[in-house]
């Protein structure tokens, strides 16, 4: 009998089924990777927006890392919202404790809209505490913005954000979304690794239906390590599987609806090409 890989998400859930632990988990499925989940907070969310949050105690949150790690073992994990310093510190000690490999850090700071979703002292714990652990950190132009003391406007700005970044949390890699930039800059990535900066870029997707996005990406990130994949092919074809999953967004809810985690399902699969710029 073959061994499965495993991944674990370490996440908050969102009722709604578009974005944390349940898109995660639906992502590691499509990739035939076995999901694990440690769950930080309960949302109460649908397609128009969140209406409550409750975190889960320090000790509920260690209990799932270690009943998971303990036991069943992970190839790769990613974390997503982590919602206050507490956890995040939790996390990165269990990080650390444990010898998780191959982590995938979401650092679910800030929406795409620029709204500031943990306080300031949760962000610094995340600066310092968990992200230097992680092989590779994803976040949006809001988030790099505050990770780089940069102001983001163009695709020059991100590639200096991405270095700034790279140098100063120590992080092993460095994925800079392009997901809430204006223009023929929306959706381009920026990578880089301490040697080779690349632009990353796909064919762009016309949906409102973008919820999830960022969980999803890290997610396959997580989940293509966990199969043994370097990180940049893990990275590529991550962003190649989130494209197609747009492209397949799901028209549900009042609101902004979620991605298409499972597409096949939906329709025939189609072909989407994923180039590299300089």
């Amino acid at each position: 009998m073959s061994r499965v890989p495993v991944a674990l998400t370490i996440a908050g859930s969102d009722s709604g089924g578009g974005a944390g632990v349940q898109a995660d988990l639906r992502t590691f499925a499509f990739h035939c990777v076995h999901g694990t989940s440690a769950i930080t907070c309960i949302t109460a969310q649908n397609t128009l927006g969140v209406v409550r949050v409750d975190a889960m105690s320090t000790q509920a949150v260690v209990a799932q890392i270690r009943a998971v790690v303990e036991d069943i073992g992970v190839q790769a994990a990613k974390t997503g919202m982590l919602l206050n310093q507490e956890i995040i510190s939790t996390v990165a000690q269990q990080i650390e404790a444990l010898q998780i490999d191959h982590l995938v850090v979401d650092p679910v700071m800030v929406s795409r809209t620029g709204a500031q979703l943990i306080d300031d002292d949760a962000v610094k714990t995340l600066r310092h505490a968990l992200i230097p652990k992680a092989a590779i950190v994803t976040p949006n132009r809001y988030e790099a913005q505050i990770l780089s003391g940069l102001e983001i406007d163009s695709l020059d700005d991100m590639r200096a954000a991405a270095e700034i970044i790279h140098q100063t949390l120590k992080v092993k890699a460095v994925l800079v979304k392009g997901g809430g930039m204006q223009g023929n800059l929306r959706g381009i990535d920026i990578w880089f690794d301490g040697q080779k900066l690349e632009t990353l870029t796909t064919k762009q997707v016309e949906t409102k239906n973008t919820h999830g996005t960022g969980c999803t990406l890290s997610a396959a990130i997580a989940a293509n390590l966990a199969m043994g994949k370097d990180l940049w092919t893990a990275v590529q074809q991550a962003k190649a599987y989130v494209t197609v999953a747009l492209a397949y967004s799901l028209d549900i809810g009042k609101g902004q609806g979620p991605v298409g985690h499972f597409f096949p399902l939906l329709q025939e699969n189609r072909e989407w090409g994923i180039k590299k710029t300089r």
